[in-house]
């Protein structure tokens, strides 16, 4: 499941907002201010992050800037949802790296459509980050992949395994229920299962688990 991080002083539109992602599957988790939503980050970095502009503490300004200097937070997509729709506002959220502003009162469609392209990129990245990595390593010398140690073997069952190669390739769990004949339900459990035996929160650590340790898919 997906974690979605709210930040957003006004506790109606956090509360709504949180409830209405849950509604659509996501794990949804909440912070009043930029202070404690960098505190949430850094113990358990979520799959995308929903700020709101004006906050008590540090505003979400200072809260975007400090995350994208910080090596977690630069890749995970950021969408401001604010009051302020001016121009102005705009192009400075854009500019210290927001990857889309939104502006108060939303369209609940409208804020589910951003959420799932974002996603959609963010998989698409991580896709090809394990691309390049698989080009760059089939072109180093021979010699020095026969030193370099083999991962440890995966512990987990033939379905979680398969599902695990798919997820480090980019794929949503549409997608994989799709390519793997299986329902997306099961996909979920399969992928429940794989974070708690490999002691992680979500899809970005698992690719970075398999990336650090050197795992790579399976030639078919």
């Amino acid at each position: 499941m997906e974690r979605i991080l709210v930040v957003d002083d006004e506790a109606d539109c956090q509360t709504v907002l949180a409830m209405y992602l849950e509604s659509q599957g996501y794990r949804v988790e909440c912070a009043n201010s930029g202070v404690e939503a960098l505190s949430i980050f850094e113990n358990a970095p979520p799959d995308l992050v929903i700020s709101d502009v004006m906050m008590p503490e540090m505003d979400g300004f200072e809260f975007c800037r400090r995350l994208r200097t910080t090596r977690l937070g630069q890749l995970v997509p950021f969408i401001f949802l604010s009051g302020q729709g001016e121009l102005e506002s705009k192009v400075e959220g854009h500019s210290i790296g927001a990857d889309d502003y939104l502006v108060k009162p939303f369209q609940s469609e409208e804020i589910l459509a951003k959420v799932k392209a974002q996603l959609e990129r963010s998989h698409r990245i991580h896709a090809e980050i394990v691309r390049l990595l698989q080009t760059s390593s089939r072109a180093v010398e021979p010699q020095v992949v026969a030193v370099l140690p083999a991962p440890a073997p995966l512990p987990l069952t033939p379905a979680e395994e398969r599902v695990f190669w798919e997820v480090i390739q980019g794929y949503t769990n549409k997608q994989i229920s799709d390519r793997l004949f299986i329902s997306p339900r099961t996909v979920q459990a399969h992928l429940g299962s794989i974070f708690s035996k490999l002691q992680l929160e979500n899809r970005a650590q698992l690719v970075r688990f398999a990336l650090e340790r050197g795992y790579k898919p399976p030639r078919t």
